[in-house]
């Protein structure tokens, strides 16, 4: 047991170790000074020309949300067009992989295209090869790449100065995929290619076990698709069983390492922040809130987790291994743990356990992480739902002492506060809404057969379906009958909503905020990185997740808890 717990230390720290340097590498790419990958500019020049695109031409955030719709828009049609034609693939589809369902398709397509990964069908059996790299791992790449342009724009419009430049969504967008996502994966990709992840071409294998059994066995170009799954916290799975499957997670050394990169560029954007504003205490402090909600949130988990089923104590069963339903022997209790607290805090919905099997209240904590939605958080989108809250506190903090709010040296007005609250309103009434309607249609109506699980744990499974779609996630309680086309199209929906709302309203705020005028530091300035913000914020994030989600984690998870 100890061993366990140490292993789940070793793992964060050393990503937090990480991600300090690899922040402040992606501060200078952010500022377009000189890194070791210069030597990839040609390249880049090229490909900006041949889009006809001029990465030098400054951009205000009107336009630079144009860009990102648009694009995003030609890769949401490309993936429909690939996923309703999979059956007359000329190339790269050895097994005869059919064409998608139509509302699975627009699902699927939604689902890649806003870093969501939600997948309503089984991998190795609905996509191709030509799926799985040419939507599912191209789409992981540009979708992660989005979210860092935006985080990027957002940094810009914070230090400029009565301007309305806020950079090239393109330029920025191409090296996040060059300069950051790419020289990651292919290092990630290596290290589990060199631990016996598949990477190849072939189809499937018939093979005869010890048993004397023949099998057919999947495979792939698996390492490739695993890397930018997890260093793009992307989480959608080459397996229907994702992370779980050996293929894709053959031990515990490949557990480490996926763990770690689900976590590291989350967390190295927060320190990115501090190094680009060049006031690093500032990215210190903003992951020492994050990080201390995470490391409560792991610890509830991992010991509920490592306690068992209280149910098979109370039937005098061996419970020393902990709640080993839905987990893989290989990884054991805390390190299933330590992943699903890692994924629902990073909006990457890779599993290595079932979530829908943890007990209650670690599925409860699950489900709160994607309520929040901005501890760490997905890539440059974590770091964007949280400065809705850091807006929030910031105005709240000005209140308190009776003196009109600063961010930065720019005065937080009611405009700026207005699109906070929006945004922040956003995330809860998607989810919330979409459980009601849900719960509605399927109340006393058997047919459907949604729920394979009745009363709290039944709701627990359609409330965690919508929040993981609001919240960009993608992992599920896999109770849920949820490939139907009501949950195709209503997660579709929330999906695309959850996924734009929450870049728009901060780009706006940031647009305004670079247009207005620099006010100096004076001894009246509230020090962002200070013990008694940091409290500000931490209690703005958890009352206004209480206020909007604990009555219905009291109808699911804490019930369910207390009618154990």
């Amino acid at each position: 047991m100890n061993t366990e717990i140490a292993g789940v230390v070793i793992i964060f720290i050393v990503t937090v170790l990480l991600a300090i340097p690899l922040g402040r590498y992606c501060s200078k790419v952010f500022k377009q000074e000189k890194t070791w990958l210069d030597f990839l500019q040609p390249m880049e020049q090229f490909i900006l020309r041949f889009s006809k695109i001029n990465g030098s031409q400054s951009m205000d955030w009107k336009e630079n949300m144009k860009a990102m719709l648009v694009l995003n828009f030609i890769f949401f049609l490309w993936a429909m067009l690939i996923l309703l034609s999979q059956s007359v693939h000329p190339f790269w589809n050895p097994d005869g992989i059919t064409s998608m369902e139509p509302t699975t398709a627009f699902n699927t397509a939604v689902s890649f295209m806003t870093n969501t990964n939600l997948q309503h069908y089984s991998g190795e059996t609905g996509a191709s090869y030509f799926t799985q790299l040419l939507v599912f791992c191209f789409l992981q790449f540009v979708s992660a790449g989005t979210g860092i342009a935006a985080m990027a724009i957002l940094f810009k419009g914070i230090v400029q100065k009565q301007s309305h430049n806020l950079g090239n969504f393109y330029k920025l967008f191409l090296l996040s995929c060059t300069r950051i996502l790419l020289p990651l994966s292919i290092m990630v990709a290596l290290m589990l290619a060199m631990k016996g992840v598949p990477a190849t071409f072939d189809g499937a294998e018939s093979i005869v076990t010890l048993q004397g059994d023949t099998v057919i066995v999947a495979r792939g170009p698996v390492a490739p698709m695993v890397s930018i799954k997890q260093i793009g916290t992307n989480g959608g799975g080459y397996f229907g069983p994702n992370s779980t499957h050996p293929f894709e997670n053959p031990d515990y050394i490949t557990n480490g390492i996926e763990n770690i990169a689900i976590l590291l560029l989350p967390i190295a954007l927060v320190f990115a922040f501090g190094f680009y504003i060049d006031k690093p205490k500032v990215g210190y402090a903003f992951f020492a809130a994050i990080t201390l909600i995470f490391l409560v949130f792991v610890s509830v988990s991992v010991y509920f987790e490592m306690n068992g089923n209280p149910q098979l104590t109370q039937l005098g069963i061996n419970n020393s291994l902990g709640n080993m339903e839905g987990k893989e022997v290989r990884f054991g209790s805390a390190a299933s743990s330590l992943w699903a607290v890692s994924t629902t805090s990073t909006s990457n919905g890779s599993v290595n356990s079932m979530h829908d099997s943890h007990t209650a209240l670690s599925g409860g904590i699950l489900l709160l992480d994607m309520m929040i939605n901005a501890i760490y958080g997905g890539v440059g989108v974590g770091f964007i739902n949280f400065f809705v809250f850091v807006v929030i506190a910031v105005f709240i903090s000005g209140l308190m002492v009776g003196r009109t709010p600063e961010l930065f040296g720019k005065k937080i007005e009611s405009k700026e506060v207005k699109i906070a609250a929006i945004v922040a309103l956003a995330h809860p009434f998607f989810i919330l809404v979409g459980t009601a309607i849900a719960a509605h249609v399927s109340s006393g109506n058997s047919e459907i057969g949604w729920l394979n699980n009745p009363t709290y744990h039944g709701f627990s499974e359609m409330l965690y379906e919508f929040t993981s779609s609001a919240a960009n996630n993608g992992s599920g309680f896999e109770g849920l009958g949820d490939a139907t086309p009501f949950w195709n199209i209503a997660c579709g929906i929330v999906m695309m909503l959850g996924r734009f709302i929450p870049i728009i309203g901060p780009l706006a705020i940031a647009g305004s905020l670079a247009s207005k005028k620099y006010i100096p530091e004076s001894a009246g300035t509230l020090k962002i990185e200070s013990f008694a913000f940091t409290a500000v914020l931490l209690s703005v994030i958890l009352i206004i997740a209480a206020l909007s989600f604990f009555p219905a984690l009291t109808i699911g998870p804490i019930a369910e808890y207390f009618n154990k």
